[in-house]
């Protein structure tokens, strides 16, 4: 974009290409001219207090200012944070996120809304029935994992209100994408279909796939099936999707995104049958739409490293025509493959950042990677990087890694991130402020400095709690385990117990509560600010959780030396710190469980979707899939929150009694029953999913004391 300051009139000129082009002209202005932030609602929301007031807006002192993107596309989303982010949102909020995708830049989001809908029309074409695909579609909050092959059936079925309802939202999504110069990626046919398709084409080759994260075996949910590209029906089916699409939204875009191998193997290594499967699924993309383009998620490369080798690799990406192939580098911030690859041996790719896991809330960046990967990647030797991209698999968390990741879309050089942070840091609450930028510079070093290369998922006991046997937990837990050294060994968590779940440590948590200091002392000042105020109660929140998993230890390490007071004292004191969390946490609108819930319901067209969709809602973010009655899933807790409620009605109580379990082992001097505490918790879990409670939507309680206070309680 161009931005130009008239000659004759107090006025400026924004030019672009595209409206993306003019509206991220407009951010850029307003974030280096006006000191504006701009994030998502719930990390925040807009600070705007900075703009100058009506005819006195700064002026563009150069002729012009041209800000040109160094590659073509800026990519946006992950295949399931429609799943983690997406599900619940109506035209309202889509509409926000749209507005906030154009103001970043971004230009190639993933579409992914009402596919369903579109589905179960292909579908009903070769003859299957809604009772079949009743058993094939998951539910509302599960579909990622549906339309993935990983599960079916789960949390469904779909109501033709929700089919229909979501396909009108897409249009809608569509044509705003559209509308401001967007180019929408759909989806296309990656193999996956309903069981009734091995009794309508008998001859078809379609496999069985194996289990996925099942408990004990049943493949109740699992065990979808999987039709061969190589079969002449699987470019049937691709075909009819590719032109139902077209049908329903228009002749809009020609990229498609099609994953089949991803966390699904193929049957063989060999290179020629490998190359086949490739081509057959471009060539069903291209018979549907003739200028197709298939956009692949990369992360496969990543995840079964063993078995795309060389040689697999180019099979695959050499089975598409030149330039009828992208390629999303998904972790490239962290484990970047565009390195080992020779630039994916030719193909164009995608520098994407991951950063997040289901959803999670973490404190958490690679910010010196963000400011540079991609300028090394695109300044490399015989670079085929055509995008940058943000892949995280939920969003609403750590504005600062997005903000600055939106900006590498526009940056021809490395960023410098500790002058760049002291900019951000006025834009971000309206004001400059010694103790606040002094903060960002310690959270620079610490928190969004990790350079471990571990993917964060959090795993903080509170919301992950261990789900081990005290007699599993190492003996050299003591040994090892040394207090008064965590500073100087701030991963030491990763030295406990090979059983034992370990959360990801990568700083100095005593510089950590240092900038939590600097954030209390701005606190007089700075009050009113809602981005503050989000900043606060996260900072607060990551700093009592981080102290939290220490104190577990504390207890397990007590009743390891059979001590009774010991464990007594340090339970008290874990259970203390889950509900003054939940009262923190329950100051802020954006940390809330009620919102997740109510958004849910509301929906909801009759009563049994409203129980459905709250189910959903509930089930996803705490323990989905297979259990028994002794044995929890093995996806239990993957997208936990630290929301207030949540923490009040669900983690205290799993602690509370597993801890009095421990207890009471110690006091009648008998083993601790794992499988009695597995049948109490999973019994609770199951009736929590299926519970009716209401949760408070608006927050309560002054953010700025309460941390004021549980500073002084915890760190002083």
């Amino acid at each position: 974009m161009l931005m130009a300051r008239a000659r004759a009139v107090q006025r400026f000129w924004i030019q672009g290409n595209t409206a993306v082009e003019l509206a991220s002209g407009l951010h850029w202005y307003l974030k280096y001219w006006c000191g504006v932030h701009i994030s998502w609602d719930k990390t925040g929301g807009a600070q705007l207090a900075s703009v100058p007031s009506p005819g006195s807006l700064p002026r563009v002192k150069e002729t012009a200012v041209k800000v040109e993107r160094p590659v073509p596309w800026n990519y946006y989303q992950n295949v399931v944070t429609s799943s983690y982010s997406f599900v619940w949102w109506d035209w309202r909020r889509w509409e926000k996120e749209i507005d906030w995708m154009a103001l970043q830049g971004i230009n190639l989001p993933l579409a992914f809304t009402g596919q369903e809908a579109v589905w179960q029309k292909v579908f009903k074409s070769f003859n299957v029935t809604d009772r079949d695909l009743d058993d094939f579609f998951g539910g509302p909050a599960f579909l990622a994992w549906a339309r993935m092959g990983n599960l079916h059936a789960w949390g469904g079925p779909l109501s033709q209100n929700w089919l229909d309802q979501q396909l009108a939202l897409q249009k809608k999504i569509l044509s705003r994408m559209i509308e401001l110069g967007m180019v929408p990626v759909l989806p296309s046919f990656s193999g996956n279909v309903p069981v009734a398709f091995k009794k309508l084409f008998p001859s078809a080759s379609i496999t069985r796939l194996g289990e996925w994260n099942t408990v004990d075996g049943n493949p109740r949910w699992c065990c979808t099936y999987i039709l061969d590209p190589s079969d002449a029906l699987f470019i049937d089916v691709g075909q009819a999707f590719i032109k139902q699409q077209m049908k329903e939204y228009g002749d809009i875009t020609s990229i498609y995104n099609c994953d089949t191998f991803n966390e699904n193997t193929p049957p063989t290594n060999e290179p020629a049958y490998i190359s086949s499967l490739g081509s057959a699924i471009y060539q069903a993309m291209s018979r549907g739409n003739k200028d197709a383009v298939w956009l692949m998620q990369g992360w496969l490369f990543y995840s079964d490293a063993a078995f795309w080798k060389e040689s697999q690799m180019k099979a695959l990406l050499h089975s598409v025509p030149i330039g009828k192939m992208m390629v999303l580098d998904l972790f490239a911030d962290v484990k970047p493959i565009w390195q080992t690859s020779s630039q994916f041996y030719g193909v164009p790719y995608i520098w994407c950042m991951l950063h997040n896991f289901g959803g999670n809330i973490e404190m958490y960046g690679v910010l010196d990677s963000i400011s540079s990967g991609p300028i090394d990647a695109r300044r490399s030797y015989n670079s085929t990087m055509v995008g940058v991209g943000m892949c995280m698999e939920g969003i609403e968390h750590n504005p600062v890694v997005y903000e600055l990741m939106s900006e590498m879309a526009f940056r021809s050089q490395k960023v410098e991130v500790e002058d760049w942070l002291k900019s951000y840091s006025y834009r971000r609450y309206g004001q400059s402020n010694v103790e606040i930028q002094k903060a960002w510079a310690i959270l620079y070093h610490t928190i969004y400095n990790c350079t471990d290369g571990i993917a964060d998922h959090n795993k903080d006991y509170i919301v992950e709690f261990p789900d081990i046997s005290p007699s599993s937990f190492s003996s050299q837990y003591s040994k090892r385990k040394i207090i008064s050294h965590v500073r100087k060994h701030p991963r030491f968590l990763g030295e406990v117990s090979a059983s034992l779940p370990q959360p990801h440590l990568w700083y100095s948590t005593e510089e950590a509560v240092k900038s939590l200091e600097l954030f209390l002392k701005a606190g007089n000042g700075l009050s009113e600010s809602l981005t503050y105020r989000y900043d606060l109660v996260d900072l607060t929140r990551q700093s009592l959780s981080k102290l939290a998993n220490k104190v577990y230890l504390d207890a397990m390490d007590s009743y390891q030396k059979r001590d009774s007071s010991g464990l007594n004292f340090h339970t008290k004191k874990f259970l203390e710190l889950i509900m003054d969390i939940e009262t923190l946490l329950a100051s802020d609108d954006n940390f809330l469980l009620g919102p997740w819930l109510e958004t849910a319901k509301n929906l909801a067209m009759t009563e049994d979707e409203r129980k459905q969709y709250e189910w959903n809602a509930r089930t996803q973010v705490t323990m989905w899939y297979d259990d028994t009655k002794t044995e929890q899933s093995k996806l239990h807790d993957y997208a936990n929150k630290f929301w207030s409620g949540l923490l009040k009605s669900y983690y205290h109580p799993r602690a509370s009694k597993y801890f009095t379990r421990l207890s009471r082992s110690l006091q009648e001097n008998r083993s601790f029953q794992l499988e009695e505490w597995r049948r109490d918790w999973i019994s609770y879990c199951n009736e929590w999913q299926s519970g009716k409670e209401l949760y408070p939507v608006k927050a309560t309680g002054d953010a700025l004391a309460i941390s004021r206070s549980l500073f002084a309680k915890y760190f002083r």
